[in-house]
């Protein structure tokens, strides 16, 4: 994926994710796109294990996906949202972006081991360096979170 020429075909998988986005291990909280509308709306998957260094703490004998995590998923599947859509023009991708806010962010029900998590994030807009993203978690079609994100272009560079 480092050639800007190189077609999208979904789903997009880990390792094609690790070429868009910066994070790693234990940090990297989507592992495939099944679903793409360019500059649209994306699904990603997150698939939850116990393995999860997580759990350790969150909670002993009865493990929960933090609500925090989710939201950085529905982030990260964002991201992947704008650097997909770049490439895809023949951009070399769009400049990193940072969550800069989070608003209504709502939680259904728990998220545990065993649990797959759809994240389904739609581009409301994108204007001067500022994305507008709606967001919602599902798991076995049943919605588990919601929210609105603002992701901002890194300006430091």
């Amino acid at each position: 994926m480092s050639d800007k020429t190189e077609p999208f075909h979904l789903p997009v998988t880990v390792e094609q994710i690790q070429k868009l986005l910066p994070h790693r291990y234990p940090f990297l909280l989507v592992d495939r796109v099944i679903e793409l509308e360019p500059d649209r709306r994306v699904v990603g998957l997150k698939n939850v294990t116990m393995n999860e260094p997580f759990f350790q703490g969150h909670f002993p004998g009865h493990p929960v996906m933090p609500g925090v995590l989710i939201v950085e998923a529905m982030a990260q599947t964002a991201g992947l949202l704008t650097q997909i859509s770049s490439r895809m023009k023949g951009d070399t991708g769009s400049p990193l972006f940072y969550l800069a806010k989070v608003d209504d962010a709502r939680f259904y029900c728990p998220v545990v081991p065993g649990d797959q998590l759809h994240m389904e994030v739609k581009l409301l807009r994108l204007l001067r360096g500022m994305g507008m993203f709606e967001a919602e978690s599902r798991v076995n079609g049943k919605k588990v979170a919601s929210c609105q994100l603002v992701c901002a272009a890194r300006s430091d560079k």
